[in-house]
């Protein structure tokens, strides 16, 4: 019941700031009701596309193509285990050949759920530790997480994209010399990408915090993510991570984008490291005591 408010609220908060958007499009170009209803069937429409057709955007913004069983077979014997432990249905196999370590899931729901490892991932990680990063997307899919995730992706490029031409629009409009105008322009591109920051942040860090100890019970094995959170990590922060797609980055399991400014951590999507770590390593001290049950056994399969 929970993920089926926090999915509806999302939904509500996004339609929300299109229209509002939509209104300050409208005056912009001399008509509020013309940009409040273009912004109205924009909203209708991002939703249904992010709804349909939001995983093949995704596999191919990143460079992902589905994989079977022959071509990836570790991979996949391991996305299989983790799928039968969750109780979910096994997901398409994606691989991209991204060279940073990481690693999302997409698609509208269990039933239509893709699961993609980049080949620095699967060159780095040592079998238990790969199957603490499927589980934690697996987390995902079974807490119907990505859809919401997917939705507010599309959504901060929709406002990228409008704050991007702001000005244009004022100088499109027939009031160009107002500088009222100008001055509306002018705080849609300062503001609106700011709200498309607080948008992905509504996907929340919480997920993250909380995909991360689904992940460890369905695993029995908190210590094998933390260990596997650290190594990409490190890999993310690498030279050869060339990264760039910040539409797309909240969807990862770790921040991709290496060049971070301090106003980027600050408005990150993902939890600081170091804090996601700790928790794991404190619920791996309590499953020890059998304070908190395990789900299922560790992965015992080495390299």
């Amino acid at each position: 019941m929970m993920w089926r408010l926090r999915t509806a609220s999302m939904f509500v908060v996004m339609t929300v700031i299109l229209l509002a958007v939509g209104l300050a499009v409208g005056f912009l170009l001399d008509s509020m009701w013309y940009g409040l209803y273009v912004m109205l069937g924009l909203a209708l429409a991002m939703n249904i596309y992010a709804y349909f057709f939001s995983k093949k955007g995704a596999l191919r913004a990143n460079r992902a193509r589905i994989v079977t069983e022959a071509e990836e077979p570790r991979l996949y014997g391991i996305v299989r285990s983790v799928a039968a432990k969750a109780g979910v249905p096994v997901p398409e196999v994606g691989v991209s050949d991204l060279p940073m370590p990481n690693a999302f899931a997409t698609g509208r729901n269990p039933k239509n759920a893709a699961v993609v490892a980049t080949r620095g991932l699967l060159d780095m990680l040592p079998d238990d530790e790969l199957e603490g990063v499927i589980a934690h997307e697996m987390a995902h899919v079974k807490n119907r997480d990505i859809l919401v995730m997917s939705v507010a992706s599309t959504m901060a490029a929709v406002l990228s994209y409008l704050s991007r031409y702001a000005i244009y629009m004022v100088m499109l409009s027939g009031n160009n010399k107002n500088a009222a105008n100008y001055a509306i322009a002018f705080a849609l591109s300062a503001t609106v990408p700011i709200a498309a920051i607080i948008v992905q942040l509504g996907v929340s860090r919480s997920r993250e915090y909380l995909a991360d100890e689904t992940g460890a019970k369905i695993t029995g094995n908190p210590r094998a993510l933390a260990r596997a959170l650290r190594s990409i990590e490190s890999g993310v922060s690498s030279p050869r991570n060339e990264y760039s797609n910040a539409t797309y980055s909240n969807m990862w399991i770790s921040n991709p984008i290496r060049k971070r400014s301090l106003f980027s951590r600050l408005f990150s999507t993902h939890p600081p490291m170091d804090d996601r770590v700790a928790r794991l390593n404190a619920l791996a001290a309590k499953m020890d005591t059998d304070s908190v049950p395990r789900q299922s056994d560790p992965f015992k399969r080495g390299r």
